[in-house]
Protein backbone atom coordinates (compact mmCIF):
# COMPACT_ATOMS: atom_id res chain seq x y z
CA UNK A 1 0.00 0.00 0.00
CA UNK A 2 1.47 3.35 -1.01
CA UNK A 3 1.03 6.27 1.32
CA UNK A 4 -0.17 9.54 -0.16
CA UNK A 5 2.24 12.38 0.47
CA UNK A 6 -0.22 15.15 -0.36
CA UNK A 7 -1.13 17.32 2.59
CA UNK A 8 -2.95 20.61 3.09
CA UNK A 9 -3.04 23.31 5.69
CA UNK A 10 -6.63 24.37 6.33
CA UNK A 11 -8.25 27.01 8.51
CA UNK A 12 -11.25 25.99 10.62
CA UNK A 13 -12.64 28.12 13.42
CA UNK A 14 -9.74 30.58 13.42
CA UNK A 15 -7.12 27.83 13.83
CA UNK A 16 -4.88 26.11 11.29
CA UNK A 17 -4.46 22.36 10.89
CA UNK A 18 -2.17 20.19 8.74
CA UNK A 19 -4.29 17.38 7.28
CA UNK A 20 -4.09 14.41 4.91
CA UNK A 21 -6.81 12.35 3.24
CA UNK A 22 -8.59 9.97 5.59
CA UNK A 23 -7.49 11.74 8.79
CA UNK A 24 -9.91 12.50 11.62
CA UNK A 25 -9.37 15.47 13.90
CA UNK A 26 -11.13 17.41 16.63
CA UNK A 27 -11.82 21.10 16.00
CA UNK A 28 -13.86 23.74 17.81
CA UNK A 29 -17.62 23.29 17.27
CA UNK A 30 -18.72 24.29 13.76
CA UNK A 31 -22.21 25.07 12.52
CA UNK A 32 -22.68 22.07 10.21
CA UNK A 33 -24.91 19.06 10.90
CA UNK A 34 -23.51 15.57 11.43
CA UNK A 35 -22.96 13.70 8.18
CA UNK A 36 -22.75 16.86 6.06
CA UNK A 37 -19.70 17.81 4.02
CA UNK A 38 -18.10 21.24 3.80
CA UNK A 39 -15.04 22.88 2.25
CA UNK A 40 -12.73 24.61 4.75
CA UNK A 41 -10.42 27.43 3.65
CA UNK A 42 -7.22 26.04 2.18
CA UNK A 43 -4.02 27.98 2.90
CA UNK A 44 -1.31 25.69 1.50
CA UNK A 45 -1.13 22.51 -0.55
CA UNK A 46 2.05 20.48 -0.49
CA UNK A 47 3.65 17.08 -0.64
CA UNK A 48 4.55 16.57 -4.30
CA UNK A 49 7.15 19.09 -5.48
CA UNK A 50 6.89 22.72 -4.47
CA UNK A 51 4.09 23.78 -2.12
CA UNK A 52 1.24 25.81 -3.63
CA UNK A 53 0.25 29.13 -2.07
CA UNK A 54 -1.97 32.08 -2.95
CA UNK A 55 -3.06 32.27 -6.60
CA UNK A 56 -1.75 28.77 -7.35
CA UNK A 57 -4.56 27.37 -5.18
CA UNK A 58 -7.30 28.30 -7.71
CA UNK A 59 -9.39 25.20 -8.39
CA UNK A 60 -7.99 23.35 -5.36
CA UNK A 61 -10.17 22.44 -2.41
CA UNK A 62 -10.41 20.18 0.60
CA UNK A 63 -13.59 18.23 1.31
CA UNK A 64 -14.31 17.43 4.96
CA UNK A 65 -17.21 15.53 6.51
CA UNK A 66 -18.63 16.23 9.97
CA UNK A 67 -18.36 12.87 11.75
CA UNK A 68 -19.78 13.87 15.16
CA UNK A 69 -20.30 16.65 17.66
CA UNK A 70 -18.61 15.68 20.93
CA UNK A 71 -17.59 17.08 24.30
CA UNK A 72 -13.93 17.43 25.20
CA UNK A 73 -12.20 16.17 28.30
CA UNK A 74 -13.33 17.80 31.55
CA UNK A 75 -10.95 20.53 32.74
CA UNK A 76 -10.97 21.46 36.44
CA UNK A 77 -9.90 24.97 37.43
CA UNK A 78 -9.06 25.58 41.09
CA UNK A 79 -8.27 28.85 42.88
CA UNK A 80 -6.77 29.12 46.34
CA UNK A 81 -5.45 31.92 48.55
CA UNK A 82 -3.44 30.90 51.55
CA UNK A 83 -4.47 31.68 55.14
CA UNK A 84 -7.82 33.20 54.12
CA UNK A 85 -10.02 30.15 53.62
CA UNK A 86 -10.62 31.19 50.00
CA UNK A 87 -11.08 28.18 47.70
CA UNK A 88 -12.98 27.97 44.41
CA UNK A 89 -13.40 25.00 42.12
CA UNK A 90 -14.84 25.24 38.64
CA UNK A 91 -14.72 23.13 35.50
CA UNK A 92 -15.83 22.99 31.89
CA UNK A 93 -15.95 20.71 28.87
CA UNK A 94 -15.20 22.18 25.44
CA UNK A 95 -17.75 21.60 22.69
CA UNK A 96 -15.88 20.01 19.78
CA UNK A 97 -16.58 18.65 16.31
CA UNK A 98 -14.86 15.58 14.90
CA UNK A 99 -14.22 15.95 11.16
CA UNK A 100 -12.90 13.50 8.59
CA UNK A 101 -10.89 14.69 5.58
CA UNK A 102 -12.33 12.99 2.50
CA UNK A 103 -10.31 14.45 -0.36
CA UNK A 104 -7.60 17.01 -1.12
CA UNK A 105 -6.78 18.77 -4.41
CA UNK A 106 -8.45 19.21 -7.78
CA UNK A 107 -10.11 15.79 -7.63
CA UNK A 108 -12.01 17.04 -4.58
CA UNK A 109 -14.11 19.31 -6.78
CA UNK A 110 -14.82 16.51 -9.26
CA UNK A 111 -15.71 14.03 -6.51
CA UNK A 112 -18.31 16.32 -4.94
CA UNK A 113 -19.88 17.06 -8.32
CA UNK A 114 -20.26 13.35 -9.04
CA UNK A 115 -21.93 12.66 -5.69
CA UNK A 116 -24.38 15.57 -5.71
CA UNK A 117 -27.43 15.66 -8.00
CA UNK A 118 -27.24 18.06 -10.92
CA UNK A 119 -28.06 21.59 -9.92
CA UNK A 120 -29.10 22.59 -13.44
CA UNK A 121 -32.72 21.46 -12.95
CA UNK A 122 -34.79 24.32 -11.57
CA UNK A 123 -37.16 23.49 -8.71
CA UNK A 124 -40.83 23.94 -9.57
CA UNK A 125 -42.94 26.49 -7.74
CA UNK A 126 -45.91 25.35 -5.70
CA UNK A 127 -48.66 23.96 -7.94
CA UNK A 128 -46.61 24.91 -11.03
CA UNK A 129 -47.58 28.56 -10.67
CA UNK A 130 -45.63 31.14 -12.63
CA UNK A 131 -43.39 33.45 -10.67
CA UNK A 132 -44.71 36.92 -9.98
CA UNK A 133 -42.96 39.74 -11.76
CA UNK A 134 -41.93 42.83 -9.87
CA UNK A 135 -43.02 46.24 -11.00
CA UNK A 136 -41.39 49.57 -10.36
CA UNK A 137 -43.07 52.66 -8.92
CA UNK A 138 -42.98 54.30 -12.34
CA UNK A 139 -44.92 51.44 -13.93
CA UNK A 140 -47.51 51.50 -11.14
CA UNK A 141 -48.08 55.25 -11.65
CA UNK A 142 -48.85 54.75 -15.39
Amino acid sequence: MTEKKTYAIIAVGGKQYRVREGERLLVDRIAHDEGKTFHPDILLLGGDGDPKLGDKLKGQQVTAKVAAHVLGKKVIVGKHKRRTGYRRRNGHRSRLTQIEIQSIGTNAAKATRERSPSSTARPKDEAGAAKKSTTTKKEKAD
